[in-house]
């Protein structure tokens, strides 16, 4: 028996071994892809950091457009509150000339000031100015 005893232990032993060995590459292919997905992770993360900064460098460019369009756009209202109201003003000359009538026709004693606008009235000779 002890022969019979001795090749069981012997199979047994086999056995273990070859698991051993099996178990021992099983975990160093395991190893070997953890190693390769941290490369690739870190390769990943390489590439998203270059278009993070490039995502970063076009927002920064477009933030500046936006904040020269923003200062134009301002001085723009300013300039049509400034139109507005001066054509409001030129509005209302028209409505006051509209209601005197044809300015045309008022005399305009600084542009002709030897037309007089108003009639001429004799000056009495008794009122007394020229007595000495």
């Amino acid at each position: 028996m002890s022969s019979e005893s001795d090749q069981r232990y012997a199979m047994m032993d086999e056995k273990k071994r070859k698991r051993m060995i099996s178990n021992r590459e099983s975990a160093r292919r395991s190893r070997m892809r953890k190693q390769k997905q941290l490369q690739d992770l870190t390769d990943e993360m390489g590439r998203l950091e270059v278009a993070n900064n490039g995502i970063e460098g076009k927002i920064d460019g477009i933030t500046e457009k936006y904040m020269i369009c923003a200062a134009e756009n301002n001085v723009l209202r300013a300039r049509l509150t400034e139109l507005t109201e001066r054509l409001r003003s030129l509005n209302d000359v028209i409505k006051n000339l509209e209601m005197v009538g044809d300015a045309t026709q008022l005399p305009d004693p600084l542009l002709k000031p030897w037309q007089v606008s108003c009639s001429m009235q004799p000056i009495p000779a008794s009122s007394g100015i020229f007595q000495l």
